[in-house]
């Protein structure tokens, strides 16, 4: 998976879909490097980005409540796959979109944007719905990226652009076995846990690094700039 900052290299071979939310809006450019080649699939506010840019999305779903009118309008208009679903429902707009990428896509790696920023209520319930989809998901913008590592996995990390911060968040209640390599403060088959997550603001020192789990789902946070 490649971004602009990063190459996170991952044992995939899957179709790549970028989901774009409402919330804190990606760079033009950023989001334009991002998108090309890829299928894209809207949630809600998320068409504003892409009529803004002018790329037309594969899907659009919500309950666009957040969305304009004229934007959904416009979606119309480019015969883009619409589904609207009521405000009072029981799941958020991104775990509809999530669940009916599979129906649709099948198979596929997930690159979710526009899903940082705002309400924290909001960003909890996307962190914790990714890291119980068993399939590959990142998220991510200019700022910050977020992806999962599970029990087993080993995951390495190429940047082109130095982090400001790397730290380790615990998904499941214990994430054991976790080691580090080229971080300054390494972890040797250390055990971390959800109710005591201290492996925050770590720092890289060289241009790449690996990060393994031996048992749970730990999320792999970068923040390039605050």
């Amino acid at each position: 998976m490649i971004f602009p900052q990063c190459e996170i290299f991952s044992a995939t071979n899957a179709q790549e879909i970028l989901f774009v939310a409402g919330g804190r809006v990606p760079s033009v450019d950023w989001f334009k490097s991002v998108a090309a080649s890829r299928k894209i699939f809207c949630v809600d506010k998320g068409i504003e980005l892409c009529r803004a840019c002018e790329i037309v999305p594969n899907f659009l779903i919500g309950d666009f409540d957040s969305a304009q009118n004229s934007d959904v309008d416009w979606a119309r208009e480019k015969n883009i796959l619409v589904e609207k679903y009521p405000a009072d429902k029981d799941f958020t707009d991104t775990q509809l979109a999530l669940h009916r990428a599979a129906e649709i896509f099948g198979e596929h790696t997930a690159i979710l944007t526009g899903c940082f920023g705002g309400r924290f209520d909001h960003i909890y319930s996307t962190i914790f719905t990714c890291a119980s989809i068993n399939r590959k998901i990142f998220l991510a913008d200019e700022h910050e990226i977020i992806f999962f590592v599970k029990g087993g996995e080993s995951v390495d990390v190429k940047f082109f652009k130095k982090p400001r911060a790397v730290s380790l968040l615990p998904m499941s209640e214990i994430c054991a076995g976790v080691s580090t390599k080229n971080l300054h403060w390494e972890l040797d088959a250390a055990t971390l846990t959800q109710n005591f997550p201290n492996a925050t603001s770590n720092r890289i020192e060289a241009e790449k690094i690996s990060v393994s789990v031996e048992r749970g789902r730990l999320a792999v946070y970068f923040c390039f700039a605050e």
